[in-house]
This record gives C-alpha cells, sequence and structure tokens, in this order.
C-alpha cells in the first residue's frame, strides 16, 4: 500500500479532526502529497498539498486559514489538522501523491490514490 489514510470521523461544527496519510518511504521522500475531498454528489476537490521537502503548502481557499497540513519524517506520514469544522467541510477525504514539483489542483495530475476517510460535520 503507498498511502494509507486514516483518523476520520463525526465531529461538531466548530470542532477539530486530524488525518493523518501514512506513505511509503519512496513516496513520502520524493513526492508531493496532499489531500482531496468528495462530498455526495459532488465532483472531487482539491483541498492541500505539501512539497516533498515541505518547504511549500497550499490551500485551496475554503480551507485556507482553517487547515494546516505538516510532515513527519520520522514517521513517512502526513497530517492535516482541520479546525473551525462547518457543515461544507463534510466529505470523503482522500490522500493522494504525485511525482511533479509546483502546484497542481487537478485530480488527474496525482499518481496515487489513498482508500477514503469520511469526515462528517454535525450542525
Amino acid at each position: 500500500v503507498q498511502l494509507q489514510a486514516s483518523g476520520g470521523g463525526l465531529v461538531q461544527a466548530g470542532g477539530s479532526l486530524k488525518l493523518s496519510c501514512a506513505a511509503s518511504p519512496r513516496i513520502f521522500s520524493t513526492y508531493t502529497i496532499g489531500w482531496f475531498r468528495q462530498a455526495p454528489g459532488k465532483e472531487r476537490e482539491f483541498v492541500t498539498q505539501i512539497s516533498w521537502n515541505g518547504a511549500t503548502t497550499n490551500y485551496a481557499d475554503s480551507v485556507e486559514g482553517r487547515f494546516t497540513i505538516s510532515r513527519d519524517s520520522a514517521k513517512n506520514t502526513v497530517h492535516l489538522q482541520m479546525n473551525s469544522l462547518n457543515s461544507d467541510d463534510t466529505a470523503v477525504y482522500y490522500c493522494v501523491a504525485r511525482k511533479g514539483a509546483g502546484y497542481s489542483d487537478h485530480p488527474y495530475e496525482y499518481d496515487f490514490w489513498g482508500q477514503g476517510t469520511q469526515v462528517t460535520v454535525s450542525s
């Protein structure tokens, strides 16, 4: 398994949740890793990405200032800290990875997809 996502669950509006993405050593050390999400009846939406060395992060406008992506090199894991959650954040969240550098919010440019993890925000 190249990417293994975990940490989803049910949380009240205004609450916080932390997702984790465990990557294989090769993926973690050389790939840009990020998150997409998909709500029922909607297309997959870019959430955030972090460069292979952690130097650069990018966020969708809808999560900027509320979500933080980070890398844990000791565990080959990428974390997504989600704060001030609201009902619009309810979705299946997917951990993704791509070989290229730079910014991309196109799902077809990502080479690896982990299994989704459900995040449900109750109002």
